[in-house]
């Protein structure tokens, strides 16, 4: 459209026509042709033509063989194309430019050159009935089949309706008549010398004298077609009577066709085609369906638009094509990347807050799988003063239908007073202003808003919707953004001053999506699955896209897809397999809630694998068994339902097939004929058709059957070796091997050979006999047996070596059978066995037999018979199997197990030994078991700490590389609910923190090894305890705690003359702690022995010598610079644990929506354990002294009514806080204030049964102590205050035993006492007290009586 205005001293620009005239298309050609790519533009002025290869520009100036025609085509001089170099293929796409106006792209057009000439199948001879088909075969590749064509006696053939050929170059010739037969070849023209097929001769016979069976030579198959293109459905059948095409049916009757070609398909002809053929004794039907793909095709195509600056336009662009036609946009040239201020919404472009620099030529892209177009339109932004001629109105906003009138001279408005925000939204701001001063009253003004994110240079305009109006809302805003406003007042005489900019951040918008509602999941291939689903209820805000979460049944891996829209295919998917799917929406602040899972299966399909392992055993001179395998797991494609079996005779190419239903591995084909070479091969069947078959083996049937109307003769000999227990028994068969032979009856006895009787195989040559008496006197018969009887025996007699005689060893016998008389041909074993690992169930074993000719080439009808099993030396079962090939795939392996195999020939009646043995071990497997043996008990003194212990999975199919711990409120509760706890290495056992009192917990592990994660445990439940600890003193002047619900005592050895008065830490102490040293004991924990110290093993050799320091003031203090350090170490998350790292709550937690766990913070309570402590068979705990200050590295400020100074001050049996970091830091005589959390415990590493409560060395500063369990705090309280103290520490001495949680407390200084007893409060009665130090005092008499002794 031209349209010319002159207004207000302005002209309109005009559109300019800018279009191609011809575009390139997709071509076909061969090497050493040349070829034209045509393309012409048209435009005032002439446009300058270029050309992308690949979306590269090519350069034609430097380029001999390519160069650009006057009319902008694209000359190609002598393709070039080879295997390894195809600089010509590709994708051409020509590209127009006019300077100072923009730049459009033409469609891609695809240039396939055709490969070198050879067949993949030639014509074969044939002979044919008159009347009947006949079909020749040529098998090409597609891009040279127009290139091909048929001679018959070396003359061109001919096409029509009854001689024509298939798209594939396939010759069918049909109601064959004599002058049909001759040679016939076919012929590849595609440039330089014509390449020949090797000649078929074609016999046409008369009329047979009996009926045959009507059949399809070839049946219509599958079609999918492009519109344009012609389609034929091949119907070729034989029989006698002739057989005629009675009628092709759609929906309704289609002529009768031999073979229906369809030619220019439309997407009407779509459907499914049946053949129905008759010949007047029987009636066969054959079908096929026809799908028809279309290219792309415009429905609107985008149209010029004039506009202002900031203004918000869109260009209109609707497809249609099959596929469906994806989109994209281009402006002069560029791909049009989507932005804020650039979407793509439904084909169409918006471009929002238009600025000059947007001008130019936008053109609509759109293409599928079989084509490409485009379109385009010019946007021409207009000055502000220049109205906008009338033109269909094609905009997002009122401010382009706002048509400005001509103006007229005259005084312009002011600006705007008092722009102000009066509702600010997440994703809208309304605005209100007053009218200008220019204009009190204001009724004629319009106002135009200019809005802008800020910072960024494009605004956007928002015009009021009647004269006099002074408010607008801005929508679609984003949250948390700030957007720069000002308003202009706009009167007949045009646009008046703006407003003062304001500034308005929008609300921050924290809402994420609810679930996307009705989910559904259904199967439409056996390798694809469509998921839909609908936009969620709760979207709180745009959504921006889906995430489709899949994973195959009874894996973990799961794997995930971003979607636009409601639905998607998910293809390359395993057949006949379950997936699991669900849906996440996102938003601007990220992922929603879950979907629930749908489960649905991939159809199944035929087998993709042919079975394993096809072997043959010839029974006598009419009858074959063949034994096989099923399909390689995996390849099955749905349920076997049977196998198909085919044989025929080596010299004949008809076939004989039978077809066994259900799961037999097995069938012997009866019917053969005497001393004739049969081939076979097998195929699985599903309910979907005949999957592939094996290769071909062959067998021959024997000459004449062996003679089982008498028993057999006698063995020709027997040997007998007698050793201690055993003897060994060595045979070779009878001389008259035309006499069956099933096996070997071996009767031995002391005295008389019928007091045991063994029968073997007819194949062994020697046995064992084993468990006789020593030096006695043994009478041994051997006979051979047939289903008529058994024969003539064989004695002999030994007498087993005494005792004393330790000159042999049986173990010869498995190596080396003896066997002095060899077998009249014997044959030679199998050599160069080799296993090969496939999987972590296959191994395939591989040999040669060097009585075979070089060529290895089995001709007559030997086998081989493999043995495998565990090289376990406790093992010493067989599996066995038979093969008429060199290898053997075995199966149902173990995974990650070592085993070994070896061979054996076997050809009539005679037999190798075997092998030489090879081993394979098979490849790992992800855990096939959960851990198992899973308990969870409280730690001692430390209620909200719990201890879960677990043994490896019986079937860890692998190296254990770590465990994951699952734990949870709510044992209901999705997996991706709970919180995880990851543990490297092959640790069993690990603690977890700061949980909930008197709450119950769920537990699960599962193993994880190099292939993968196993299964999960069942859940294990354990409510978190909420008992009370009470301190007592003796006498003796020690502390004893008990703890309630728990038959464990735990003493307590404090300093003399120290009391304790109450749970809650409040003690009074007396005197001075300065001379008390503490006891040196052994504490054996069963019996409470108590030894000398004295005798105690070597320590760890990390230990020092150096004396524990009397009191604090020994202690020497370090700077205070570390504390940042174990800021840092705490703070940081760990993907992975070692065995000193700790980790938090957030860094346990998955990436699916987050379960809340309720944590407690009241002061710890006693452990109470609800069945024994499993705890105790940790080896790792850690000893701290009691007179240093608490080993605590970082003290969480709790609430509790009690606390109490941590310098050397320490209550009985308090909680103790684990360190969070390996590196310990000193300092001595904190005085910071600590919670009664931070009390130490010592852990103590002993050597053997024995407890050592020894003094332990100081070890430098800076060293490093390990802690017992990696201790987990969930969560870091506020105000968090760091302590460095010296620790001193026992390593593991020989070999580990259960620890002993003890509490070694500290005397405070003299001035804390008061304090402490302030705080104090009683939680027990008298007569309690009474009772428990009653009971303490008898337990400290049985310790003073052994201490005496």
């Amino acid at each position: 459209v031209q349209v010319l205005l002159n207004v207000h001293r302005s002209t309109v620009r005009t559109f300019t026509p800018f279009y191609f005239l011809v575009e390139p298309v997709d071509t076909l050609s061969v090497r050493g042709a040349f070829i034209i790519l045509n393309c012409s533009a048209y435009c005032e002025p002439s446009p300058k033509i270029e050309w992308k290869k690949d979306g590269t520009f090519l350069n034609l100036v430097s380029d001999d063989r390519r160069q650009l025609l006057p009319d902008g085509s694209l000359l190609i001089n002598s393709v070039v194309h080879s295997k390894h170099n195809k600089p010509d293929e590709g994708y051409y796409q020509c590209v127009a430019t006019v300077e100072s106006l923009g730049t459009i792209v033409s469609r891609t057009a695809k240039l396939t050159v055709a490969g070198l000439p050879r067949f993949t199948s030639q014509p074969e001879s044939a002979s044919v009935y008159r009347g009947n088909s006949v079909i020749l075969n040529c098998e090409v590749n597609a891009d040279l089949v127009p290139f091909v064509r048929w001679e018959q006696d070396r003359q061109p053939l001919f096409l029509d309706d009854r001689v024509f050929t298939l798209p594939s170059g396939a010759l069918i010739i049909s109601n064959v008549a004599d002058g049909d037969g001759g040679l016939y070849r076919c012929v590849i023209e595609s440039g330089g010398s014509p390449k020949y097929s090797d000649e078929a001769e074609l016999k046409v016979l008369p009329d047979p004298e009996v009926p045959l069976n009507l059949v399809f030579l070839r049946q219509p198959s599958p079609l999918t077609k492009v519109t344009g293109q012609s389609a034929v459905f091949p119907c070729v059948t034989a029989g006698f009577p002739t057989p005629v095409v009675s009628k092709w049916k759609l929906t309704f009757p289609l002529p009768k066709l031999r073979s229906l070609e369809i030619s220019d398909v439309t997407e009407d002809d779509a459907g499914t085609y049946a053949c129905i053929v008759d010949n007047g004794n029987e009636t066969i039907e054959a079908q096929a369906e026809l799908a028809v793909q279309a290219p792309p095709e415009f429905l609107k195509q985008p149209a010029n638009i004039y506009a202002h600056e900031s203004m918000d336009i869109v260009f209109e662009c609707e497809v249609t094509g099959k596929p469906t036609p994806t989109v994209k946009w281009i402006k002069n040239g560029d791909m049009v990347i989507p932005s804020d201020y650039f979407k793509i919404v439904e084909h169409n472009l918006q471009v929002l807050g238009l600025v000059k620099s947007d001008e130019g030529f936008y053109q609509c892209i759109a293409e599928n799988d079989v084509g490409n177009a485009q379109a385009g339109a010019q946007l021409i932004i207009l000055e502000h003063d220049v109205a906008i001629p009338t033109l269909p109105p094609t905009s997002l906003t009122s401010a382009t239908t706002d048509h400005l009138a001509p103006a007229t001279t005259g005084p312009l408005p002011s600006a705007p007073r008092d722009v102000v925000a009066s509702l600010v939204s997440t994703r809208f701001i309304k605005l209100t202003w007053r009218t200008p001063a220019s204009d009190p009253h204001g009724d004629n003004l319009t106002y135009m808003v200019f809005y802008t994110k800020e910072g960024i240079n494009r605004e956007r305009v928002e015009n009021t919707s009647r004269p006099g109006e002074m408010q607008v809302t801005i929508q679609n805003l984003m949250p948390e953004t700030v957007y720069v406003f000002r308003v202009v007042a706009q009167n007949k005489h045009g646009p008046g001053e703006s407003s003062v900019p304001l500034k308005v951040a929008t609300q921050p918008e924290v809402q994420l999506p609810g679930p996307a509602p009705n989910i559904r999941a259904y199967a439409n291939s056996p390798i694809s699955i469509t998921v839909t689903w609908d936009t969620p209820l709760s979207g709180n805000g745009e959504i921006q896209n889906y995430k489709l979460y899949y994973m195959e049944k009874g894996t973990d891996n799961e794997q995930d897809v971003d979607v636009g829209g409601h639905s998607y295919t998910i293809s390359g998917l395993k057949k006949y397999t379950e997936y699991s799917f669900r849906v996440v929406a996102y938003n601007k602040h990220g992922p929603g809630v879950s979907t629930q899972d749908v489960v649905v299966q991939t159809l199944s399909d035929v087998p993709s694998a042919a079975p394993q392992n096809l072997s043959m055993e010839v029974r006598n001179s009419k009858s074959i068994m063949i034994h096989w395998q099923p399909p390689p797991a995996g390849t099955h494609n749905g349920q076997i339902t049977g196998y198909k079996i085919r044989y025929r005779k080596a010299s004949r190419k008809s076939e004989v097939s039978e077809s066994i239903g259900g799961t037999q591995l097995f069938q012997l084909i009866e019917g053969l004929e005497r001393g004739t070479e049969y081939s076979f091969r097998v195929a699985a069947l599903t309910s979907n058709g005949t999957g592939p078959a094996t290769d071909w083996i062959s067998a021959e049937t024997f000459e004449s059957d062996l003679d089982e109307t008498r028993v057999p003769e006698v063995p020709s000999s027997l040997h007998v070796r007698p050793l201690v227990t055993s003897i060994v028994v060595s045979w070779t068969p009878p001389e008259n091997q035309n006499i069956v032979v099933r096996g070997y009856a071996i009767g031995y006895g002391i005295g008389s050979p019928h007091a045991q009787t063994i029968k073997v195989d007819y194949k062994q040559r020697y046995y064992t006999i084993e468990n006789l008496d020593p030096s006695s006197h043994y009478v041994i018969t051997l006979k051979a047996f047939n289903n008529v009887g058994e024969g003539i025996p064989l004695y002999e007699s030994a007498v087993t070596r005494p005792h004393t005689d330790t000159s042999e060893v049986d173990l010869f016998v498995i190596n080396a059978p003896y066997t002095p008389v060899p077998d009249p041909s014997p044959m030679m074993p199998p050599v160069g066995v080799q296993a090969s690992i496939l999987s972590h169930d296959t191994i395939r074993i591989t040999w040669a037999d060097n009585s075979l000719p070089k060529n290895q080439k089995i001709t007559d009808a030997r086998y081989y018979t493999v043995r495998w099993k565990t090289n376990i030396p406790a093992n010493t079962k067989y599996k066995t199997a038979n093969t008429t090939t060199l290898s053997y795939l075995v199966t149902s392996l173990k995974p990650n197990t070592l085993y070994e195999f070896s061979v054996m020939v076997t050809k009539g009646r005679r037999s190798s030994t075997w092998s030489m043995t090879a081993h394979g071990t098979t490849f790992e497997l992800v855990p096939t078991s959960p851990p198992k043996d899973v308990t969870v008990v409280s730690k001692e003194g430390k209620p909200r700490t719990i201890i879960v212990n677990w043994q490896p999975p019986s079937e860890a199919n692998g190296k254990i590389t770590g465990y994951i711990i699952y734990y949870s409120t709510d044992v209901n509760a999705e997996i991706h609910d709970w919180v995880i706890e990851p543990v490297v290495g092959n640790r069993l056992t690990h603690q977890i923190q700061e949980l909930t009192l008197d709450t119950p917990y769920y537990f699960k592990i599962q193993a994880r090894n190099s292939k993968g994660m196993g299964p999960m445990s069942e859940a294990v439940q354990f409510r978190t305890p909420k008992g009370k600890i009470s301190c007592m003193k003796s006498n003796w002047e020690h502390q004893f705690c008990i703890e309630y619900g728990m038959f464990h005592l735990f003493s307590c050895f404090a300093r003399k003359r120290a009391a304790c008065k109450s749970v809650n830490g409040s003690h009074k102490y007396k005197g001075n702690s300065k001379d008390v040293k503490p006891p040196d004991l052994w504490i054996h924990h069963e019996r409470l022995e108590l030894k000398p110290i004295d005798k105690s093993p070597d320590p760890n050799p990390i230990m020092t010598d150096t004396p524990i320091p009397r009191n604090s003031q020994d202690i020497t203090p370090i700077d205070n610079s570390m504390d940042s350090n174990i800021h840092q170490r705490r703070n940081s998350y760990r993907g992975h644990e070692s065995e000193d790292s700790m980790s938090t709550l957030a860094g346990r937690r998955g990436m699916r929506p987050k379960m809340m766990m309720p944590f407690d913070s009241q002061p710890p309570q006693p452990v109470i354990s609800a069945h024994p402590i499993h705890s105790l068979d940790n080896p790792h705990h850690h000893f701290h002294s009691g007179s240093l200050a608490s080993p605590t590295q970082s003290v969480r400020n709790t609430p509790s009514t009690d606390t109490m100074q941590a310098s050397s001050s320490q209550t009985c049996c308090a909680d103790h806080q684990e360190p969070e970091s390996a590196t310990a830091s000193y300092l001595a005589n904190a005085q910071e204030e600590d919670s009664g959390q931070s009390l130490p415990t010592a852990h103590v590493r002993p050597s053997h049964p024995l407890k050592s409560f020894a003094v332990p060395a100081v070890p430098p500063t800076g060293s490093t102590y390990d802690p017992a369990l990696p201790s987990t705090p969930l969560l870091t309280q506020q105000g968090e205050q760091v302590h460095s103290v010296k620790t001193a520490s026992i390593g593991t001495l020989g070999r580990t035993r259960p620890p002993v949680p003890v509490v070694v407390p500290s005397a405070p200084d003299v001035q804390e006492t008061t304090r402490m007893l302030e705080d104090s409060e009683s939680n027990y009665e008298p007569d309690e007290l009474t009772k428990e130090m009653a009971h303490l005092e008898g337990l400290m008499k049985d310790l003073n009586a052994i201490t005496t002794a």
